[in-house]
């Protein structure tokens, strides 16, 4: 093995580790295969005349389909809605932080797990919400899977619609010889989700959205993962990007908050998926 290589690995198994810190301790209790304890992910569940559209939440990079909804899914189903959470881009021999595989594989596995709930629901179409990765993978299903004929609204919370550069982290790759590579070997999902790859040069041709679905993005400025945060934001006919601090100055979500527990981003999510109901969000309405 090459020198650089044996630096590398090590260091990469650092930036994975702090990643990892950033999720709340709470989540840490959480096994691999653990079934949800609070009312989502039943499939007995009908979809009601009010909320006649199950819900689909996509977790983010690192995430799992336990651990990234611990606050939203109850927040849905206590509002009528039923609820689902899959596990997607799993690597062989990591257990509970997934989305690490290749997008366009995660996306795949997202198709197929619509088709299951929509199949266990008599629903005709699912609405999506996702974080971070969750947000923008379901994209590629919409484009690409013939996921817009199934699904009728996608919610990203803090996506990364156009990639990021981690706070210029990622201009540092050329200077380490292989070190992209490696991250395309190892983790190709991160590798994806760079400004550039190739993976978002083919998603985002031609368009960031497709006809017939309702897109809903809710930004945060403070975020640190997705940047620049404006890279978050899509263009298209039937868009609405959403930046928190212009519903509440004094919310400081970040990258992680915004998704796990930010109730001001909850209200947003609860207002795209049923706007002919929606009622103003601010920063009253993180103790709704």
């Amino acid at each position: 093995m090459l020198p650089w290589k044996r630096v590398l690995r090590p260091l990469a198994a650092l930036l994975l580790t702090a990643a990892v810190a950033a999720v709340p301790a709470a989540t840490a209790h959480a096994s691999d295969t653990a079934a949800p304890s609070r009312g989502w992910n039943d499939f007995s569940c009908k979809p009601s005349a009010a909320h006649p559209r199950p819900v689909v939440l996509v977790h983010g990079t690192l995430g799992n389909s336990i651990d990234n909804w611990l606050s939203l899914a109850p927040y849905l189903k206590d509002r009528g809605y039923c609820v689902y959470s899959l596990d997607y881009g799993r690597l062989t021999g990591v257990p509970l932080f997934h989305g690490l595989g290749p997008i366009d594989k995660s996306a795949e596995q997202l198709s197929a797990y619509v088709d299951t709930v929509l199949a266990a629901t008599g629903a005709a179409e699912a609405d999506l919400v996702g974080h971070s990765q969750g947000g923008m993978m379901p994209r590629y299903y919409l484009k690409f899977l013939g996921g817009a004929d199934k699904v009728n609204a996608l919610v990203g919370i803090a996506p990364d619609n156009h990639g990021t550069d981690l706070d210029g982290l990622t201009h540092l790759l050329p200077y380490f010889p292989g070190a992209e590579a490696l991250i395309k070997a190892t983790t190709p999902g991160l590798a994806d989700q760079i400004t550039g790859s190739a993976f978002l040069t083919k998603l985002n041709a031609g368009g960031d959205t497709v006809p017939g679905v309702h897109y809903t993005v809710l930004a945060t400025r403070y975020d640190e993962v997705v940047t620049p945060w404006r890279n978050q934001y899509l263009n298209g006919s039937d868009v609405r990007n959403v930046l928190l601090q212009d519903l509440c100055p004094l919310d400081l979500s970040e990258h992680v908050a915004i998704g796990l527990f930010d109730r001001i981003a909850f209200h947003e999510v609860a207002n795209a998926l049923d706007p002919a109901h929606a009622t103003a969000t601010t920063c009253a309405s993180a103790f709704s």
